[in-house]
């Protein structure tokens, strides 16, 4: 059986990434290694256990490929990576009254509820929530 190990997300600035994911939306440090040229290579994951095998690569974003791909799906107005939520309401109110920038409210969208935010970083990220 294959499974995702890694996914990664390009960041304007990592350290300001590792903050944010960390910080605001909750998950915990899997890895963070200096590499020794001023590059840290670091990974977030769900807290708790939650997917214990599922990392997300905090990825510098500049350079020929990553900052184009980066800003067209910004300014596109699309999201580089999508998270669930079991409630999309309560976690909208959390991240809101942290200060969390969205460009799209909850509603609904076929087969799910989702609602879009500024990751602080150069990329929106979408929430999503299963309709029941």
């Amino acid at each position: 059986m294959i499974k995702v190990a890694m996914t990664g997300v390009y960041v304007d600035d990592v350290a300001r990434a590792h903050a944010f994911y960390t910080g605001v939306l909750g998950f915990e440090t899997r890895q963070r290694v200096d590499l020794g040229d001023g590059t840290t290579f670091v990974t977030v994951g769900a807290p708790d256990g939650a997917q214990p095998d599922l990392q997300l690569l905090l990825e510098p974003g500049e350079g020929p490929i990553a900052e184009p791909y980066r800003r067209a799906l910004y300014e596109s107005g699309l999201p580089c990576i999508v998270f669930s939520v079991d409630d999309l309401g309560a976690e909208y109110a959390r991240l809101r009254g942290l200060g969390v920038r969205f460009t799209h409210r909850p509603q609904e969208q076929g087969p799910v509820l989702a609602a879009v935010f500024d990751d602080t970083v150069g990329n929106l990220v979408q929430l999503v929530q299963p309709r029941r």
